[in-house]
């Protein structure tokens, strides 16, 4: 583990090799799970304001789903989820013929809202959990990222470095560079002794 500020980071985001691959897997992680996307509270009041732009890039049967419950639900813990259709496809999706991909992203790269999607979906496959003080940051492995995993290790990426742009978003550019300066000195000195 690694300490950084108030984040514990997992050493799995620094070794195991990641970088999805959309071809392959056509946005599964979408439409498995138990529970829809992790929502931060303040991500509900974002997608409530911006869902009358969201709301022409989702299928029929998710706008039908959030217009009759709102834009998130409670999984098992009672923690702020993404609604979900039929208990499975997240209710901010799409479908072309490439797969499965998220409404919010598409009206945000369309220059409609400044909100890009929720972060832990910006995120995955890295997990935040509290601890007290700290946020755990851990790698969630996932069957259905097979082909992720195979491609990351292709290009030599590992989760950490291809979730940089998700994890300054959350956490800001200095921390990362916190993250990076930090690794590098445990390299050291793992060499010195």
């Amino acid at each position: 583990m690694l300490v950084v500020d108030q984040t514990v980071l997992s050493e799995e985001l620094f070794t195991e090799p990641f970088c999805c691959d959309l071809s392959q897997c056509k946005g599964m992680c979408c439409i498995e799970g138990d529970a829809g996307a992790p929502l931060e509270e303040e991500e509900v009041g974002i997608l409530e304001d911006n869902l009358p732009k969201i709301l022409p890039f989702m299928t029929e049967e998710g706008r039908a789903v959030v217009e009759k419950n709102d834009v998130f639900d409670y999984d098992m813990e009672g923690s702020l989820v993404t609604p979900l259709v039929n208990d499975r496809a997240c209710a901010f999706l799409y479908y072309d013929s490439e797969g499965a991909f998220c409404a919010i992203e598409k009206a945000y790269l369309e220059g409609r809202i400044r909100f890009r999607k929720p972060i832990s979906c910006h995120l995955y496959p890295i997990r935040i959990t509290r601890q007290h003080y700290y946020e755990v940051l851990e790698y969630h492995r996932w069957d259905i990222c097979r082909s992720a995993r195979a491609c990351g290790k292709a290009k030599g990426l590992t989760v950490f470095r291809y979730q940089e742009e998700a994890l300054v978003r959350k956490y800001g550019k200095a921390w990362f560079n916190k993250v990076c300066k930090t690794l590098e000195l445990r390299k050291k000195e793992a060499r010195i002794f």
